[in-house]
């Protein structure tokens, strides 16, 4: 007896088959192109320079390379090969191209030396990688290692067009304040929307730590006076946002409201830079 499938079988197997390729090629993690972007686009309007958009490319690479090459390597270990293995492979590829290509580039554009904040990508992202991998990558500490990581493109590309080490520190040092702290307070108040126990006071206390470490930096005219102005803001976002006169909002509604927040911050940044606004040290 010969077997002649019906169009229904053929649809679901042809369903079966299909890879989403922006699954495999995209982070889950929506929020994670704000941490990556807000540096990199305040640091290239500050501190313009071919070195500096090399770096750039070579650090969005090295960011779009993480998903593919998790799933890929989950794939191995697991002994699966699927279709979505041969698209991760080769996703993971391209990305890792475009990778070296902007680090080759910036390393022939600029001081190697100009290059070292990058390095931080490596150990952070193995960690990351491996947290992905064992499935613990949405656990705090893989999260804001990530994050710390992702910082220093900043510094990385403010050196690159020839800024003093402590200027360009003092320049990742803005959004490794903005990120860190940012990721506590979300984690708690996710928890807090869904009628989980949550804590508010790590996350108000991050807050005001940044804002202090950002006054100081202002005084010694490190950086502008401008940006204190959302972190004194982000801190009272935090501090309103973990208490009982909140507005309720889903996950959604949060990461456009965060996305925006990081918009603002980077504006304040350029203005501050550009208008000249800056403390008694400077």
């Amino acid at each position: 007896m010969v077997y002649n499938p019906r169009r229904s079988d053929l649809d679901g197997s042809r369903k079966s088959r299909k890879v989403r390729i922006r699954g495999i090629a995209l982070p889950n993690e929506h929020g994670s192109w704000g941490i990556l972007l807000e540096p990199v686009v305040a640091a290239l309007a500050v501190a313009p320079s071919a070195a500096g958009v090399y770096i750039a490319i070579a650090v969005i690479g090295a960011f779009l390379l993480r998903q593919p090459l998790r799933i890929l390597i989950s794939d191995l270990v697991t002994g699966r090969n699927l279709p979505q293995t041969r698209v991760a492979g080769l996703l993971a590829a391209v990305a890792c191209a475009v990778a070296a290509a902007g680090l080759l580039a910036a390393f022939l554009s600029t001081n190697p030396a100009n290059l070292l904040p990058v390095s931080a990508l490596v150990p952070f992202g193995a960690f990351q990688l491996f947290n992905d991998v064992s499935r613990r990558s949405r656990e705090l500490v893989p999260e804001l290692a990530g994050a710390a990581a992702l910082s220093a493109s900043a510094p990385a590309i403010a050196l690159a067009a020839g800024w003093h080490p402590a200027e360009a520190a003092a320049l990742g040092c803005i959004f490794a304040a903005r990120s860190i702290p940012s990721f506590v307070y979300i984690r708690q108040r996710l928890r807090l929307e869904k009628g989980k126990d949550f804590r508010s006071l790590p996350s108000a206390v991050l807050h005001l730590l940044a804002l202090g470490a950002c006054i100081v930096l202002a005084i010694y005219g490190l950086i502008p006076l401008l940006p204190l102005t959302m972190f004194a803001f982000l801190l009272w976002r935090a501090v309103r946002g973990l208490s009982k006169g909140r507005t309720k909002m889903k996950a959604v509604q949060l990461g456009i409201r965060e996305t925006v927040y990081g918009a603002m911050l980077v504006l304040t940044v350029v203005l501050g830079y550009y208008l000249g606004a800056w403390g008694t040290g400077n």
